[in-house]
């Protein structure tokens, strides 16, 4: 066992560390693979969103539809980081865990097709547009540049991680 000294020092440093942390010390820049990620609404959004991926069927989805409600969690977080940016919405987008495995696990055409369509009901639960406007929206300069540098943002920031 330590010295009394050594443990009070110890605890001493904990203290001082956990201060830091509750006063948000900035990472170092050296680290940051893009300024965006800065935001903790947009770097890892859905950490402490409890989502139980054993559970998740895609067949049922390509089979019956999705319900939204399920992705509720998604849509809000989109709608939150959508005033930032539209970078932001797409960094959001791409980082929730479920289209993560759907991109690993099923074939591009599918996971295309479960984009697309989480993307069309999230545009018609909060800007109200039918499906022609979200995908004019969808295939919209602006929007395809956000998402492209998104996929390019966390590509980099995988590969570091």
């Amino acid at each position: 066992m330590a010295s009394p000294d050594k443990q009070k020092k110890r605890a001493q440093r904990a203290k001082t560390k956990a201060r830091q942390n509750r006063m948000g010390k900035a990472k170092p820049q050296a680290k940051v693979v893009h300024p965006i990620l800065a935001n903790p609404f947009i770097d890892e959004p859905f950490d402490d969103v409890e989502i139980d991926l054993s559970t998740f069927d895609f067949k049922d989805i390509e089979e019956n539809g999705f319900d939204p409600a399920h992705f509720d969690d998604l849509f809000q977080a989109m709608k939150a980081t959508e005033g930032i940016s539209l970078l932001g919405l797409c960094l959001v987008f791409l980082q929730y865990p479920v289209l993560e495995l759907v991109v690993a696990e099923e074939s591009q055409e599918a996971a295309m097709d479960f984009m697309m369509g989480l993307l069309i009901v999230y545009r018609a639960i909060f800007h109200e547009e039918d499906e022609d406007a979200a995908m004019a929206w969808i295939s919209s300069d602006a929007f395809q540049n956000a998402y492209n540098e998104a996929s390019d943002i966390l590509l980099k920031k995988n590969a570091r991680g």
